[in-house]
């Protein structure tokens, strides 16, 4: 039996779950260079969330950069975060040398390592890839009224508690419902 009333809340709640999980399809089915796929997401809520928001305070300390609290609070005060990573460690083997290496075979023989906040190099194709899924979740989150924001600061910082570990590079997508976007109109 259906129920005859659902509260806003409870409906909003179920909704922005099922909002996360479709920007996960588009990410997957974003176009890759090649036809490779070296995508990898994530959707987290709650606990893993709010861990995500303590490494970002935890780096604006470390820093001294006020744009992490900020986005801290952000991630905070939404619902959920995506996380969209890719694994750039495989080049796609075009030696155009965007990546600081003559060829793809120097690239593929550099030990990757972490840097400040990503692992590198990175191939540019796979850097590109990237992009392309994050535009494309975004896009499903907006078209379907889902308030939300690319964030490099909570990939950095997921990247950090190791959330997505076969990735390279990660960005984090907080989404939201309220009556007014969170995401705009912040204070620096």
């Amino acid at each position: 039996m259906r129920p005859r009333r659902i509260e806003s809340q409870i409906a909003e709640k179920d909704a922005i779950l099922e909002v996360a999980r479709l920007m996960l399809v588009s990410a997957r089915t974003a176009p890759k260079s090649g036809g490779v796929d070296d995508i990898v997401a994530l959707i987290v809520c709650e606990k893993e969330k709010d861990a995500i928001a303590e490494e970002m305070e935890r780096m604006a300390e470390e820093r001294n950069l006020g744009g992490f609290r900020r986005d801290a609070k952000n991630v905070k005060d939404s619902e959920a975060v995506i996380l969209i990573g890719v694994k750039g460690t495989r080049s796609f083997g075009l030696d155009c040398g965007a990546c600081g290496y003559r060829t793809c075979k120097e690239f593929e023989k550099k030990k990757q390592e972490i840097r400040k906040d990503f692992v590198g190099p990175t191939c540019l194709f796979k850097a590109l890839d990237l992009g392309i899924a994050l535009c494309s979740a975004a896009k499903t989150a907006s078209i379907l009224n889902v308030d939300n924001r690319i964030m490099y600061r909570a990939g950095t910082a997921a990247l950090k508690l190791k959330l997505l570990p076969e990735a390279t590079v990660i960005m984090g997508i907080p989404i939201s419902v309220k009556g007014k976007s969170i995401f705009f109109d912040r204070n620096r």
